[in-house]
């Protein structure tokens, strides 16, 4: 658990407060603002633990080391899969026009959901650990049953098609390199 909150708007400091304390008013009351500690809000648990926090805040100070590394990695990804993405084997995620990504996942999307999971069972037998997580929010228990019925066709295709590569800060580059050449091999073969 934990979490960092910024709010650049005055007005939600005081509901931000009160979810952060899962849902009471405990900061105002033991401020002495409020009678007694009490339910109010919405709310959850995001307080780590000072173990946790200290490891962030070694993450943050480390942030822009990290950023870059991880924009190399995604660039890599981004400059070896580019030939099989220009043949059609595959599609890349596009990246918008004047923004910059903020390089935290790489994925692709197959052809389909059959090739989508071939590949991520080709991957699991090299030892590699490539993942599709995308749950459209319409087909999730919570939501479905709130959901208006409309068709989401993209939300659905990239559910079936998405595979997301492993990127973190201190991706060996032979293992990324394992990871590409692990792709390739498995198309090779198509």
């Amino acid at each position: 658990e934990g979490g960092l909150l910024a709010i650049n708007d005055p007005r939600l400091a005081a509901r931000a407060e009160i979810i952060w304390e899962k849902g009471t008013n405990r900061a105002a009351f033991a401020r002495g603002e409020a009678a007694r500690y009490e339910w109010v809000d919405v709310g959850s648990s995001f307080l780590p633990s000072e173990l946790n926090a200290a490891y962030l805040w070694a993450q943050l100070e480390a942030r822009e080391a990290i950023q870059k590394q991880r924009q190399k990695l995604w660039e890599h990804y981004a400059i070896a899969l580019a030939p099989l993405a220009t043949d059609g084997v595959f599609q890349l995620l596009p990246t918008i026009p004047n923004t910059q990504p903020n390089w935290h996942l790489f994925a692709l999307l197959c052809r389909n959901e059959t090739e989508r999971d071939a590949l991520l069972a080709y991957l699991r037998q090299q030892h590699i650990l490539a993942v599709f997580h995308y749950l459209p929010l319409h087909c999730s228990p919570y939501y479905s049953s709130r959901h208006d019925g409309r068709p989401l066709l993209h939300a659905e295709r990239f559910s079936r098609t998405l595979v997301r590569l492993p990127l973190y800060h201190n991706l060996r580059p032979e293992q990324q390199q394992r990871v590409v050449e692990s792709i390739k091999n498995f198309y090779a073969g198509r």
